[in-house]
């Protein structure tokens, strides 16, 4: 069934129910955000090297990352949060996708509105627009339906992106499950992404997972990267909905058991689980379930490290700190955590300096306010000009 086939239940949002949505939503956002910042200078690193530049517990804290590759000829930064991370904080395209996400998915509903009903067609447009950032100079002005998030010149800056989402999203044809773009990439960029399919907690588990499986084949077509993108979605779910993290991966497991080629990621999970059980959290201990180039090592990594962390900040430096994709791994672990315990957990020295804050912020908030109060801003009644500006129809 496509994730196109119902919309979301109806739900009644007190106001207590409301400030614990955002929060979960901030942090959500924000943790991810700090995952990413935290591992991207050590991506390209083993374990040794890591320890090597940063002594022997490995990286602590936000450290300066390599300088960006120019999306053109050179120009200076224009956003201040951009130019001011010298000291650390500075996202990759991880952060930069999943923001996109969130966007497409506030039009989505915006949309509804019009009669047209299809979340998948509204992401991949908002991907196109972050892949617009991966080669302009600077937000299009001619174009009318950019919005908000595309206007945010800082955004523009080649952050190293994986192959297959640039590849992915170099036409305006959607990849879909029948005919799915890069049928052979299974790297983590797909799943670093589709935290936010989780934050819509309306909706029930299973159309999650079909919603974030869609998105992720419109770059990355093995079965095992697309459905570590929807098993993750779900986990995000639970958590979002106030369960556990353990039980949110076993309701995962059950949803993942009906579907073909869900074997590689099953058994990562399991791992994930079944390592919890054999002693003391430790990079050797973690290796055990593979660097995290593919996608679901990445998934069972973030998993583990969010079951084991003793808090956020212990969790986060566990995830970082091995011989894989460290940005990819600390922002699926970060979403985990900050998605579970709210924005209030999140070390607010790593918050005060990670770049974009402002605007991660911000789009936090748009989105819980359209899935809590979206009829009290469009509708057949009422329409507010700002808010519609801020995320065309169009």
């Amino acid at each position: 069934m496509s994730a196109a086939a119902t919309g979301p239940a109806t739900s009644i949002w007190g106001r207590t129910e409301q400030q614990d949505f955002r929060s979960r939503v901030r942090g959500s956002l924000l943790g991810g955000a700090i995952g990413d910042a935290l591992g991207a200078p050590v991506a390209h690193l083993t374990l040794d090297a890591i320890r090597a530049h940063h002594g022997p517990e490995g990286v602590t804290t936000l450290t300066p990352a390599p300088p960006p590759l120019p999306v053109a000829p050179p120009s200076p930064p224009t956003d201040p949060a951009a130019a001011s991370t010298a000291t650390g904080g500075r996202i990759t395209a991880s952060t930069q996708l999943t923001l996109f996400t969130v966007d497409g998915l506030i039009r989505a509903q915006v949309r509804r509105d019009t009669g047209a009903w299809h979340p998948p067609t509204d992401v991949h447009r908002a991907y196109l627009r972050w892949a617009a950032t991966q080669r302009d100079w600077g937000p299009d002005e001619r174009r009318k339906d950019n919005g908000w998030l595309a206007a945010q010149e800082w955004l523009y800056s080649r952050r190293d992106p994986a192959r297959p989402c640039l590849v992915g999203l170099g036409d305006d044809v959607m990849g879909t499950l029948d005919r799915p773009k890069n049928p052979d990439a299974r790297d983590p960029a797909a799943l670093t992404r589709s935290g936010p399919f989780g934050l819509l907690v309306g909706w029930e588990p299973q159309l999650v997972l079909q919603l974030a499986v869609e998105c992720a084949a419109q770059t990355h077509g093995a079965p095992a990267a697309y459905l570590s993108a929807g098993a993750y979605a779900v986990i995000v779910h639970g958590l979002a909905r106030g369960e556990s993290l353990d039980a949110a991966v076993q309701r995962t497991l059950a949803l993942l058991a009906q579907r073909p080629g869900h074997q590689p990621v099953t058994d990562a999970l399991k791992h994930a689980l079944g390592a919890v059980r054999q002693g003391m959290p430790s990079p050797g201990l973690l290796a055990t379930l593979g660097e995290g180039h593919l996608a679901e090592e990445a998934l069972a990594i973030a998993v583990y490290c969010a079951l084991v962390g003793e808090d956020i900040r212990h969790g986060l430096l566990l995830a970082v700190n091995h011989d894989g994709p460290s940005d990819a791994t600390g922002s699926l672990c970060g979403t985990l955590l900050g998605t579970q315990h709210g924005e209030t957990a999140l070390p607010p020295g790593w918050l005060a300096e990670l770049e974009g804050r402002s605007t991660v912020l911000e789009l936090a908030d748009d989105f819980a306010m359209e899935m809590t109060q979206g009829p009290a801003l469009h509708g057949p009644a009422v329409n507010t000009p700002g808010w519609l500006a801020r995320y065309p129809r169009a």
